[in-house]
């Protein structure tokens, strides 16, 4: 049995034995064609998808404030004011890091083909303001930095009860 190629020529069934399947199977390939372009048009996907995409980034923003907030207060509490300063500072600057990251992604196949690099800077920022600054600590801005981290895990972990909700 000869292989059907994309370049052989469709003959009709007089001409070939085998002309039915090779007509058959182009019918097949064209309703394929016509049932996935009969789907949703891509402009209302394109406006679903980024407005979900909004509200994703707002659920995990809200988280991150949450943790900043308790991580913050523990530190008040158990360490001292500099530590929870520093602490702050370096969540502030990692749910800046975030945002900028997020809108990089979300530019994505509309003015972009890859992400930015422009977020690196965040960190290296960070870096250099806790090393000027004698009364910050760099273990606790760069733990601060990281935790939108858990905020992307938490927001995982319920995601699925957030989709069996919306079902």
């Amino acid at each position: 049995m000869e292989p059907l190629l994309a370049s052989s020529p469709v003959t009709p069934a007089n001409h070939s034995r085998k002309g039915d399947s090779v007509l058959c199977a182009s019918n097949e390939a064209s309703e394929r064609l016509k049932l996935s372009g009969d789907l949703e048009s891509p402009e209302i996907s394109s406006v679903d998808q980024c407005s979900e995409y909004v509200s994703l980034q707002l659920r995990i923003f809200r988280i991150n404030l949450a943790i900043t907030a308790f991580a913050v207060l523990a530190s008040i509490l158990f360490v001292d004011i500099n530590a929870a300063i520093s602490l702050l500072l370096g969540a502030c600057s990692g749910i800046i890091y975030f945002r900028l990251l997020a809108k990089s992604i979300g530019s994505i196949g509309k003015s972009s083909s890859s992400v930015g690099k422009v977020q690196l800077i965040i960190p290296a920022a960070l870096v250099l303001v806790v090393a000027k600054v004698p009364e910050l600590h760099l273990l606790p801005a760069l733990v601060g930095f990281l935790l939108y981290k858990p905020s992307l895990i938490i927001q995982f972990l319920l995601e699925p009860s957030a989709q069996k909700k919306s079902a």
